[in-house]
């Protein structure tokens, strides 16, 4: 059975068992065997090892694999690539894997594979890849595991358990690796880190270290670094950034920021410690002729001080900016206006004022424009760019009307005004957002990623909002474009609610409470079929809550709380589901869920206890006045019978005189 096969591929194919029948088989020319990324979750049968043994490649990984690895791996004695990293492979990892004499690749990282690392890898003298890392290894991990490896060029090793590094500090390792990952217990770097000169790729997770002068100067020379999530100790003050890609967010540092080369692409230093101003990172003399490549910047979750400096104009190619979180003060710089491809603004939780500058309209690229919790002021700016789908101007002192011209972003989908002093009436034409109006918003990708030159990993511009919805704040980040949002709550809107609002079917959360609207909830907020979140509460609301509220078969949260509502609440699961807390406040409510009980009729619905059918009750009244007609008539008739006619009243008081005397009769025999 297909005997010169060479190629054997059921990548992702979810297959469940690795069927008996391919042990009948004959592969005697097979070379590469790829079974990844299915679902055998069991240990690996011995026959898998005697189809053939010219195999060069096995791939195995992402197949929640258990057990030991067996030590019938070594019939396949021409093998190059073994690659078993995402199973839950145990126990050590076997000495016997030295003995390979062709082995280039050796992936077994992401298992659970427990105790040191055997010496006798080192022994894999062609050896180009080895990844042995997140696995709970321990030991000591010294020269002796890398002796003979001298065309190893990238190695993966780290322990979410404890893991020693133990280097004599002179040795020089008889490789230069190309990509190194490292994670360990050591309070310093191994001192042959510093003779590989060819590295492209560094990664180190989840260790403590300490970083001198000489380390920032060697990372200069790495094009791809990646230090997030350690805990170094090191001042950035007088380092100069040259590497393309730049992760070194939840790291600890700590000092006032460093200075970038026109090199860096990408450059992240979120969470950590910084201080100072922004002006040593941005106005440096070597950016005056504007010409960088940076892309990305995230400085957010520090202790930047100062202003937000005002030299964008050095930073055209910038796409995304992130400042949130700091203690910036200030205006808003005009010179941002500059950045015609900026996709992302996010400038939250600082203390910035002042009105946004006008020259933010030629931000035409414009997708996400955050200030959430500063002390920005005057009018709600109607020329931002009408590409912009999410805008969030939330808790600030912005004021006046709601511009008409808001409604001419017909991509928007996050529109959050919330906490400021904004008064006026909503504008009709909210209902006109071209994107709200149907429920396909997924396709409004807010993100943009870039593919590293030097490795397989992505950088993600992550546009994170935190959003009132549900009754608690929540955070969208990859999710974002999935969410559609309105919240007007906590302003001085007064008049009505617009009907052409419930037009917005797309949309997922409505907050319009604590403001001054009055009137009725139109009956057109049934149309919102997947409304999934709505807070009227703490307005001037009067009439019935309308029958179609109970059609939003997704809402989730409701709040009509503190309002001037009246009648019964409309019955349906929906509604008699939420707590007494989302209509309490309203004295003239009454019905499930709440305790009061309904003593008058509402417009679509008689209640039992007065008049439960109309019909009915026209019948018992006509019933009761002819009966007491009729007694009369009656009564009347036997009167005028007895007096007038006298045969009729001897034969009347006859028939008693004679009832009396037979009842006498048979009590006195009783």
């Amino acid at each position: 059975m297909l005997p010169s096969l060479s190629l054997l591929s059921m990548r992702a194919c979810q297959l469940k068992d690795l069927r008996l029948s391919f042990q009948y088989a004959n592969f005697t020319a097979l070379q590469r065997l790829d079974l990844s990324y299915n679902e055998f979750k069991s240990e690996l049968p011995k026959w898998l090892f005697n189809l053939s043994s010219t195999i060069h490649s096995l791939y195995l990984n992402y197949n929640s694999l258990m057990g030991h690895l067996p030590k019938d791996l070594l019939n396949l004695r021409e093998l190059e690539d073994l690659v078993m990293e995402g199973n839950n492979f145990d126990g050590p990892i076997p000495d016997w894997l030295g003995h390979f004499k062709h082995l280039e690749i050796l992936i077994l990282g992401v298992n659970n594979f427990s105790g040191s690392i055997p010496t006798n890898l080192g022994n894999l003298s062609t050896l180009i890849d080895l990844d042995v890392a997140s696995n709970p290894l321990t030991g000591v991990v010294s020269e002796r595991n890398f002796a003979k490896l001298s065309k190893l060029k990238s190695l993966y090793i780290t322990s979410y358990s404890t893991l020693i590094f133990d280097f004599d500090s002179d040795w020089i390792p008889p490789f230069q690796l190309k990509e190194l990952l490292l994670g360990f217990s050591n309070p310093d770097l191994p001192a042959w880190l510093y003779t590989q000169r060819s590295i492209e790729t560094l990664f180190v997770s989840e260790s403590s270290f300490a970083a001198p002068h000489k380390f920032w100067n060697f990372l200069s020379t790495i094009p791809e670094v990646l230090l997030d999530g350690n805990l170094i100790d090191g001042d950035m003050s007088n380092v100069l950034l040259n590497s393309t890609y730049i992760d070194l967010s939840s790291s600890g540092l700590k000092g006032c920021l460093p200075q970038l080369s026109a090199k860096v692409v990408f450059v992240s230093l979120s969470n950590n410690s910084l201080s100072g101003e922004l002006s040593p990172l941005l106005c440096g003399p070597n950016f005056s002729n504007g010409k960088n490549n940076l892309l990305y910047l995230d400085i957010s979750f520090n202790n930047l001080s100062g202003g937000l400096t005002n030299c964008w104009m050095n930073w055209k190619s910038l796409v995304a900016i992130h400042l949130g979180s700091n203690n910036l003060s200030g205006k808003i710089p005009s010179s941002l206006g500059f950045l015609s491809n900026l996709t992302s603004l996010h400038l939250p939780e600082n203390k910035l004022h002042g009105e946004i500058p006008p020259s933010l309209h030629n931000c035409r690229s414009l997708l996400v424009f955050n200030v959430r919790n500063n002390q920005l002021s005057g009018n709600i700016p109607d020329w931002i760019s009408h590409g912009v789908l999410a805008l969030q101007l939330r808790s600030n002192h912005f004021s006046g009307k709601i511009s008409p011209q808001i409604c001419q972003m017909p991509s928007l989908i996050v529109l959050d005004i919330a906490q400021n002093t904004i008064s006026g009436h909503i504008p009709t034409c909210l209902g006109n957002i071209r994107t709200l109006l149907f429920n396909n918003v997924s396709r409004n990708k807010l993100s943009f990623q870039v593919l590293s030159s030097y490795s397989n990993s992505y950088y993600r511009n992550d546009d994170s909002l935190e959003l009132v919805t549900k009754g608690q704040v929540l955070e969208y980040s990859n999710n974002l474009h999935f969410m559609t949002l309105i919240d007007m709550s906590s302003n001085n809107l007064s008049g009505t609610i617009p009907p052409q609002m419930f037009s917005l079917i797309g949309l997922h959360s409505l907050n319009l409470s604590n403001n001054r609207l009055e009137g009725e909830i139109p009956n057109e907020i049934g149309n919102m079929k997947n409304l999934e979140s709505l807070d009227f509460s703490t307005n001037q609301l009067g009439g019935e809550i309308p029958q179609s509220l109970s059609r939003l078969s997704f809402l989730g949260y409701l709040n009509l709380s503190f309002n001037n509502l009246t009648g019964k609440i409309p019955s349906g699961t929906q509604l008699q589901g939420f707590s007494t807390l989302s209509y309490m406040g309203n004295h003239d409510l009454c019905g499930p869920p709440l305790t009061k009980i309904c003593f008058q009729d509402d417009k679509h619905e008689h209640t039992k206890l007065i008049d439960e059918d109309g019909n009915q009750s026209k019948f018992f009244e006509w019933f009761y006045i002819g009966m007491e007609s009729g007694f009369v008539t009656g009564f009347v008739g036997v009167c005028c019978a007895i007096f007038l006619n006298k045969k009729f009243r001897h034969v009347f008081f006859k028939f008693f005189y004679d009832l009396r005397y037979r009842l006498h009769v048979w009590w006195s025999s009783t």
